[in-house]
């Protein structure tokens, strides 16, 4: 059985240059979801989500190979930030911030699928959180860049991201900072951590 790898497949949307912003067109994909709000470092909750998100996309998997004989690598964990007062998420107020954890899931897991899965998670993980879901995401036309680095060292990029790229090229903002962390943090020095940064925009 073949195993698909969506980072080698969509190369273009998991890929990008560490060194230039691009302008990329994202498909409607569908995902796990879990919102939340609070640091990520330090909120249970951010905790909770990751621990679901992955434990069904593992559960789905071996559903899809079972089910559909079609196998896969479970795609990097996402996250989607803001916050109610920006100037909180700018000046890195992480206590204040909104955001959406997922993973992607492919297009033939289906909802009966997914509700599976989370009934089988279920036995080992307790109650979901209650915005667990499986949701469809259409971003369109995105501006995207690999930091390599720490987290908390984005800023510089970010900024450029905003305060230079996008109105140069005649862009405004048109959804919520996206982040899709390419790394695992526990295996990776934090100086070499992959992290896309992507930011959904439009033509003014």
């Amino acid at each position: 059985m073949d195993k698909t790898d969506f980072k080698k497949t969509l190369k273009h949307l998991y890929q990008p240059s560490a060194k230039d912003f691009a302008l990329v067109e994202v498909p409607a994909m569908q995902f796990a979801m879990v919102d939340g709000t609070g640091n990520p470092n330090t909120a249970p909750a951010y905790m909770e989500a990751i621990q679901w998100l992955y434990g069904i996309s593992y559960v789905l998997k071996f559903a899809s190979k079972k089910e559909c004989a079609r196998d896969y690598v479970v795609p990097p964990l996402e996250a989607i930030w803001w916050a109610e007062d920006m100037n909180a998420f700018t000046a890195g107020d992480k206590d204040k911030w909104s955001w959406t954890a997922m993973i992607m899931q492919p297009d033939w897991i289906t909802s009966g699928m997914f509700a599976a899965a989370v009934e089988k998670a279920r036995g080992k993980l307790g109650e979901p959180p209650e915005s667990l879901r499986l949701e469809t995401l259409d971003e369109g036309l995105c501006v995207q860049i690999m930091h390599i680095g720490t987290y908390d060292a984005e800023g510089p990029t970010i900024a450029r991201l905003h305060q230079a790229f996008i109105p140069q090229n005649g862009l405004t903002e048109n959804g919520h900072h996206h982040e899709i962390y390419l790394s695992d943090p526990r295996r990776v020095a934090p100086e070499k951590l992959k992290t896309i940064i992507r930011q959904p925009v439009k033509r003014v």
